[in-house]
């Protein structure tokens, strides 16, 4: 009998091995993946990322931030850029999303809130009062308080929330857990416009949106905006437990010293796969391909599934695809490993493809007919 907590429902299968963008079980059987770990391992198992680690792990692995750590100066560059932006280092996208909200909260003086019904932003009591799904509080008693819930893609709805009482507006630009659903470029614009004529932050959720997942560094370079706070996580460090909340330089007053911190927080072995992965994505050309690359698959599942009685829309930004289905998803998720290929379910309809930015041609193609079959 299992000695763990039984709140995942595990498939009876072990993945013991990887090469690029294929996973092997106990049994020897290959996978091609197009989960990545739901949304983490961005690069496929790169051997760029795994030389970071154990290079560094022959050095020294942890120091706590008592101390400088160039790491994490090094990957914060990365990050940055020639944006006006500071970062913090946790370990995940809740983490992440915690130091967003209390930034912002200290940052304004104010309480309030406003995110989206239908959106994901972790699972501590601060990120899940910030989710706008019941099914995820369910039986955990009060959240958080102050966050109120908008309809995604309606500005009105926000305007009705909002009161001199916001410090802040989250969103992702594409909601992920609830079905693949991306934010409508007018609605960006016009929400993004709103929050700086009233004085509001603007906080975008980029755990899985981020790391070129979309085809763009950041899902909302395709918006044309800039966020007073974005968040990161999954693909940030390939694989290895890291997050991030960068913030703009004026919110520093908000996170002076002793005011929020992390033990493991940049930890110097998920700093050197982070600054790995970033160097890969930062590679000339790698991201426009990724874009080229997830749009063409798109493109293929629309038009192999366009008019299939069983298939009701196929969706998505870049390597962030859903499929939405009348089908049972269980069924077709096993349909799609038997025959090799590893995919993800999002809400209560939808199949959810978050496959490696390294795909090359022939391992697109390969996704695409087994696709297809699990769909005739």
């Amino acid at each position: 009998m299992s000695k763990l907590f039984q709140n995942y429902k595990r498939t009876a299968i072990e993945f013991v091995k990887a090469e690029g963008n294929y996973l092997f079980d106990a049994e020897g059987k290959k996978y091609l993946d197009f989960s990545t770990g739901i949304g983490v391992t961005n690069l496929g198992f790169h051997p760029q990322v795994k030389k970071a680690l154990e290079a560094q792990a022959e050095r020294i692995w942890h120091t706590p931030n008592l101390y400088q750590n160039s790491l994490q100066e090094e990957v914060a560059e990365k990050l940055i850029g020639n944006r006006d932006y500071l970062a913090f280092f946790c370990n995940s996208g809740a983490e992440a999303n915690e130091a967003a909200i209390k930034i912002a909260r200290k940052a304004t003086g104010k309480q309030e809130i406003i995110t989206f019904k239908d959106s994901f932003h972790g699972r501590t009591f601060g990120s899940m009062s910030a989710t706008g799904q019941d099914k995820i509080k369910k039986g955990f008693g009060d959240g958080v308080p102050n966050f109120l819930y908008a309809d995604y893609n309606d500005l009105s709805s926000v305007k009705k929330l909002s009161s001199e009482k916001t410090a802040a507006v989250m969103l992702e630009l594409v909601q992920g857990e609830s079905g693949v659903q991306p934010a409508e470029a007018d609605f960006v614009t016009a929400l993004a416009a709103f929050c700086q004529e009233e004085d509001i932050l603007l906080i975008v959720d980029e755990v899985q949106t981020g790391m070129g997942r979309t085809g763009k560094l950041y899902s909302f370079e395709h918006y044309g905006i800039e966020p007073d706070i974005f968040t990161l996580a999954k693909g940030l460090a390939n694989g290895v437990p890291v997050g991030a909340m960068l913030g703009k330089t004026k919110l520093s007053v908000a996170f002076d010293y002793g005011s929020h911190g992390s033990t493991f927080g940049g930890n110097k072995l998920a700093m050197a796969a982070a600054s790995a992965s970033l160097t890969v994505l930062k590679e000339e050309g790698f991201l426009e391909k990724a874009l080229t690359n997830g749009t063409y698959l798109q493109n293929q599942l629309k038009s192999m599934l366009a008019g299939n009685p069983k298939v009701t829309q196929v969706r998505g930004l870049g390597y962030m695809i859903g499929i939405e289905t009348t089908e049972d998803l269980g069924q077709l998720v096993a349909a799609a490993r038997a025959k090799g290929l590893i995919v993800l379910t999002a809400g209560s309809n939808v199949i959810r493809l978050l496959p490696p930015l390294t795909l090359t041609k022939a391992e697109l193609d390969q996704g695409i007919a087994i696709l297809e079959e699990v769909f005739a």
